[in-house]
């Protein structure tokens, strides 16, 4: 079988193989071409110890010498070449207690996590598949290679990853695979935040961020986010409601625009729900303050996986207003872009859209004719450059200092008295109305 590798991947094999050393490419680029895709990136696994591929290349970097790694730069690209090796168990989840070379591609090859990850390939061996990976890959299915509680316990970010690669390629996983998963989920405790995080970004942004539920289901989201694991189960006996929590959240982030931020709202907007659930005398089942509680719980699990701060604010502000009603008028719609600003706006709308598709389809014709007409007087908005935010009045701060305001809590009050007389009207964002309002405010003052 012959794969369409990259010129750079090709000339590292040849400069490697001229050396007197066997090379192939390895990993999920054998993996994606395959499949018919460019790959992202192509690992090179070599017999060539770390020492003897810097002499054989002009340009590397020493990126893990102790594992075995050097990453060679062709053609401005960056190529990382890995010593053929046999991994211990992984003393952290991530780096093994010991990294044992080997001359041996098949026992390269025995350490790797899934079988569709198992190959690998050169111009001049072909494709060698010690695991049956292509079959696997046909059959979209994820298996590991040999015992899956082995793999795990060598590195627990691996079950993880069967769900990833779930969500991402629409495979199914093997069901020895899963059944392993269930018994060694607890181990994902010893993952570190950032790499949970960043296989969770993937499925996010996958084509079924509703993988999330494939977590619950394998007891993984026990461990990560029990906040959201919870959820599953937690009943919505309303007029409103057709599936408990957990489900809701799935539906509503299936529903969502691929975007991140808007993603992870999705999955955060109800997760303070099981913290405020009360039924009243005829048995329906409300949920009062759940988007305060919702927004505290996102922040805390948000930071606990080292997200950025920036995008922790976003999430956390479209999940506090995920369940406000914004009426299709243009004070309306601008109170409430002064408050998330226009991006954010326009993320919060998609949001909204998708919490109300997944509910009682009932009541969502309603809901999406009120939602889109407020889209469309928020694109009329910014076509026209109309005001709404303190920064957009002709007047500032300055200019009431020179009519004889003092610098304070005053100033800022006043301002914003004045924005909002410009939002219901925006012909009044004139220096001479402002100017004189503001002296009429002051003798009151």
């Amino acid at each position: 079988m012959k794969l369409n590798i990259s010129d750079g991947a090709m000339n590292i094999l040849s400069r490697l193989e001229a050396g007197g050393f066997s090379a192939f490419v390895a990993g999920g680029a054998v993996r994606d071409l395959i499949m018919n895709k460019t790959p992202h990136d192509y690992d090179i696994a070599t017999e060539a110890y770390p020492e003897q591929v810097k002499k054989l290349f002009r340009r590397t970097i020493d990126t893990g010498l102790k594992h075995g790694t050097v990453t060679v730069i062709e053609n401005k690209v960056g190529y990382e070449v890995t010593t053929f090796r046999c991994d211990g168990e992984y003393r952290d989840g991530r780096h093994p207690e010991q990294v044992r070379f080997v001359n041996d591609v098949r026992e390269d090859c025995l350490r790797r996590d899934f079988t569709m990850n198992a190959m690998v390939y050169s111009p001049k061996h072909g494709l060698i598949d010690f695991f049956g990976g292509r079959d696997d890959i046909k059959a979209k299915m994820i298996r590991c290679v040999g015992d899956p509680e082995t793999r795990f316990k060598e590195d627990a970010l691996r079950m993880l990853r069967a769900v990833r690669f779930s969500a991402v390629l629409s495979f199914n996983i093997e069901e020895k695979t899963k059944r392993a998963i269930k018994k060694c989920a607890v181990l994902i405790k010893k993952v570190s935040s950032e790499r949970i995080l960043e296989e969770l970004n993937k499925i996010l942004l996958s084509d079924h961020p509703d993988y999330f539920r494939v977590l619950h289901e394998l007891g993984l989201l026990r461990y990560i986010m029990p906040q959201l694991d919870i959820c599953f189960g937690e009943m919505q006996k309303n007029k409103y409601h057709i599936y408990d929590v957990g489900e809701h959240i799935m539906q509503a982030v299936k529903n969502t625009p691929s975007d991140l931020t808007i993603r992870w709202a999705a999955i955060m907007h109800d997760i303070g729900k099981p913290c405020c659930s009360s039924t009243d005398a005829n048995g329906i089942i409300h949920f009062y303050g759940h988007h305060r509680e919702s927004r505290r719980i996102a922040i805390d699990v948000l930071h606990r996986l080292r997200m950025d701060s920036a995008s922790i604010h976003d999430i956390a502000l479209l999940v506090e207003n995920h369940d406000v009603r914004v009426e299709p008028s243009p004070p309306a719609v601008k109170r409430m872009m002064a408050r998330t600003g226009d991006v954010l706006f326009e993320k919060l709308l998609a949001l909204q859209l998708a919490d109300n598709s997944a509910k009682n389809l009932k009541h969502f014709p309603d809901k999406k004719k009120r939602i889109e007409a407020v889209y469309n007087i928020y694109t009329e908005i910014l076509a026209e450059g109309q005001p709404y935010l303190v920064s957009d009045l002709v007047v500032n701060g300055k200019d009431l200092i020179k009519i004889g305001y003092r610098p304070g809590r005053n100033i800022g009050d006043t301002l914003k008295t004045l924005i909002d007389e410009v939002i219901i009207n925006p012909e009044l964002n004139t220096r001479e109305y402002l100017l004189k309002k503001a002296a009429e405010l002051r003798k009151k003052q």
